[in-house]
């Protein structure tokens, strides 16, 4: 049985266009989640991977529908194959129910894994030369070293509470009580 998923990342989104390609791509069956892709427990998607069976194919408009990344994407096509069924993206082309889709899906995926690790690379390169150069990374203070001493003082010598210090410093009671 061809089964299709489809996802948007919030309500007021609308499936309409995922349904009407996976309609044309042959689905009988069509699990729907209006949910964010960065949250795992996706209700639909676990339930029509509880109903999986042998010879199904899992059909999705664009793999990003059904995964979150590419990890994520691994792990739930490793899922569907040890169900023995296959999985097909129609955007991407990718069909795992074929050997060359097979080979397809590997390939696509070991470019994807190389380019984020590329990125992560090209990104603590850019930290390192920052650091270098004295520039520091993060959010800036609430408090100079001079204000987080004159908090100390106002708390531990004037008896201020930490509502009354924030106000004054114009900055949240936790920080306060961090300083």
């Amino acid at each position: 049985m061809i089964i299709g998923y489809a996802r948007v990342s919030t309500d007021d989104q609308n499936l309409d266009s995922q349904l009407d390609a996976l309609k044309a791509a042959g689905a009988l069956r069509i699990f729907c989640d209006k949910i964010s892709g960065s949250l795992r427990k996706r209700p639909e998607l676990d339930r029509l991977l509880d109903q999986l069976r042998d010879g199904d194919v899992i059909v999705v408009t664009k793999y990003d529908r059904l995964a979150r990344s590419l990890r994520d994407l691994l792990d739930i096509v490793e899922v569907i194959k040890e169900r023995g069924a296959g999985f097909r993206s129609l955007a991407e082309d990718i069909d795992t129910t074929t050997p060359a889709g097979r080979l397809v899906f590997h390939v696509f995926a070991s470019i994807a894994q190389f380019e984020r690790e590329r990125i992560s690379e090209r990104t603590k390169e850019g930290l390192e030369a920052a650091r270098k150069r004295g520039r520091v990374g993060g959010r800036p203070r609430a408090l100079s070293a001079t204000q987080r001493e004159e908090v100390r003082r106002m708390r531990d010598e004037d008896g201020r509470n930490l509502t009354e210090i924030a106000l004054l410093f114009k900055v949240s009671s936790k920080t306060v009580r961090r300083a």
